[in-house]
C-alpha cells in the first residue's frame, strides 16, 4: 500500500517538481519506508529552496537520528529549538541533547514542550525525567545522580581493534555478537532480536581483556562505562545494590554503549560459597539488571573480565546473560610479533627482528611484553644519560630484557589446569585443555 502511495507521489512530483508540500509528503513517506537516501535528497532539495522550512529540518533531523548521526541532527535543530512551538521538534531535540549528555539542557526543552501541551506524554522521556509523578525534587535528584554516574563511569575510547595485537578469534566473536548487531540493527529487529547481550572474557592476567573491551567500544564509536569493585561495593547493606542499579541505568540512557565490569567475579561470586546474605542480594540484583526485568537493556553491550571464571555464580551463564564465554589466551608467536611494534611505537628504534624477539618470549602475556619494553627502555635511558642523545632500542636490548622478566601466565595455568580437569561443567574449560594440549 505504501509503495503505491510513494509511486503516486513520485508521479505527481514529476508533473509539479516545485510543489514543496508534495515533496515533503513524499520525503516523509520515504523516511517511514526506511528509504533514507531518497528521503535525504528531497529534504535537502526543500532546504535549498526554503532554508528556514521547519518541516524539512525536522524530517532531515529525524533521518540523521535514525542513522545515529546525533551531532548533525543536533546542529540542524538547534537554530529553531528556541523559537519553535512544534512539540515534535522539541521532543526530538530533547532526545538529541540526552545523547550528547547535556541533561540540564534537555530538561529545559522538555519542559518547554510540556508548557505548550500540558498533557503531552512521551514514555521514554517521562521515564528519564520522572516528571510524570510531578515531584520536581525527585527529578532534579535523579538528573544530578545520573550526571554524577556519567562522570564516574564514562570514557570515550580512542583505540579500536587495529590497536589490539592478535586475538583474531576473540575479535571475531565480539564482532558477531556485538558489532554487527549495531551495524545492522534493522535486520535484527526484523527477526525480533534485540541488540546487546553479554560476553565474559576470561584468562590469565595481562592478556588484554580490558584493552580489548575498550577497543570494542572504539570500534562502534560508543560510550564506554567501566565498573570496578570500588564503584559498587559499599559498607552499608542495600547501598551496593543501588550503586549497581545506577551503573546499569547510566548505560541504558546512553545506549548504544559498552558496559564493562572488571574483575566481575568479585561482584558475582558463587552464592553457594557465601555465608552472608548481603552478597547474595547483590548477585540477585546483578542478575535482575542483566535480565532487564524492569528496564530494557536493548543496545547495552555488557562485557566482563575475570581471571577466575570458576568463582562466578553459575546463573550468570544462562542465555541472555553472559551467553558467550571466551578464553583470552596468552598471545601466540604471531600475536607477539603484532603486539611488540604497538608497544614500541614512538620510541627510538634500530631495525628489530620481531620474529626473533617473539620466539624468545613464549608464554609472555601482553603485560609481560610491556614489562620487557619498559626494562629495555630503562637500560637505554641509562646509556642516554651519559651521551645526552636518545639511544635507539635494538633486538639485542629486547632479548636481554626478556631474560629479566618472568612470564606471569604460568602460575595462572597451574590453577586453571585443575579446574579444567576436575570441574569442567559442560566442557566450559575445554579451551584451557586445548591450549595446554591435554587430552579430554
Amino acid at each position: 500500500m505504501n509503495e503505491d502511495i510513494i509511486s503516486n507521489l513520485k508521479e505527481a512530483l514529476s508533473v509539479s517538481p516545485g510543489n514543496i508540500p508534495l515533496r515533503l509528503q513524499l520525503a516523509g513517506m520515504l523516511l517511514n519506508a526506511n528509504k533514507k537516501e531518497e528521503a535525504e535528497k528531497h529534504f535537502i532539495y526543500v532546504l535549498g529552496k526554503q532554508p528556514e522550512n521547519e518541516k524539512a529540518k525536522l524530517g532531515l533531523a529525524k533521518l540523521y537520528f535514525k542513522q545515529e548521526d546525533f551531532s548533525t541532527a543536533t546542529v540542524i535543530l538547534e537554530d529553531i529549538a528556541d523559537t519553535t512551538t512544534n512539540t515534535e521538534v522539541l521532543l526530538l531535540y530533547t532526545k538529541l541533547l540526552i545523547k550528547e549528555n547535556a541533561l540540564s539542557e534537555a530538561k529545559k526543552y522538555y519542559r518547554k514542550a510540556l508548557d505548550i501541551i500540558p498533557n503531552l506524554q512521551d514514555e521514554e522521556l517521562d521515564h528519564i525525567f520522572r516528571v510524570a509523578s510531578g515531584n520536581t525534587k525527585d527529578e532534579e535528584d535523579f538528573l544530578s545522580e545520573l550526571e554524577e554516574s556519567m562522570e564516574n563511569f564514562a570514557e570515550k575510547p580512542t583505540i579500536s581493534f587495529k590497536d589490539v595485537g592478535g586475538l583474531a578469534d576473540v575479535k571475531e566473536e565480539i564482532n558477531i555478537k556485538i558489532i554487527q548487531p549495531l551495524k545492522h540493527a534493522d535486520l535484527y529487529k526484523a527477526y525480533g532480536k534485540k541488540t546487546g547481550g553479554g560476553i565474559l572474557l576470561y584468562g590469565p592476567p595481562g592478556c588484554g581483556k580490558t584493552h580489548l573491551a575498550r577497543a570494542t567500544a572504539g570500534e562502534i564509536n560508543a560510550q564506554f562505562f567501566v565498573v570496578g569493585i570500588n564503584d559498587i561495593l559499599e559498607m552499608w547493606i542495600g547501598e551496593s545494590e543501588k550503586s549497581l542499579h545506577k551503573a546499569f541505568e547510566t548505560a541504558r540512557y546512553n545506549a548504544p554503549c559498552v558496559l564493562f565490569f572488571d574483575e566481575v567475579d568479585a561482584l558475582g561470586a558463587s552464592r553457594s560459597d557465601m555465608k552472608q546474605s548481603a552478597g547474595r542480594h547483590l548477585i540477585n540484583q546483578f542478575l535482575s539488571e542483566m535480565d532487564g526485568v524492569n528496564d530494557s537493556n536493548d543496545g547495552v553491550l555488557i562485557l566482563a573480565a575475570t581471571n577466575a571464571p570458576w568463582h562466578l555464580d553459575a546463573a550468570f551463564r544462562r542465555p541472555g546473560r553472559f551467553d558467550r564465554i571466551i578464553f583470552v589466551k596468552p598471545p601466540d608467536m604471531e600475536a607477539r610479533k603484532a603486539i611488540l611494534p604497538i608497544l614500541l611505537k614512538g620510541k627510538p628504534l634500530q631495525e628489530i627482528n620481531y620474529k626473533e624477539v617473539a620466539k624468545a618470549s613464549a608464554d609472555f602475556s601482553g603485560a609481560d611484553l610491556q614489562a620487557v619494553v619498559d626494562v629495555a627502555v630503562e637500560e637505554k635511558l641509562r646509556e642516554s644519560f651519559k651521551t645526552g642523545i636518545p639511544e635507539p632500542i635494538g633486538t639485542k636490548d629486547l632479548l636481554v630484557a626478556i631474560k629479566k622478566v618472568k612470564p606471569s601466565t604460568k602460575e595462572w595455568f597451574t590453577s586453571a589446569r585443575n579446574y579444567a580437569l576436575y570441574a569442567n561443567e559442560s566442557g566450559l574449560y575445554d579451551d584451557i585443555l586445548d591450549y595446554l594440549k591435554i587430552k579430554k
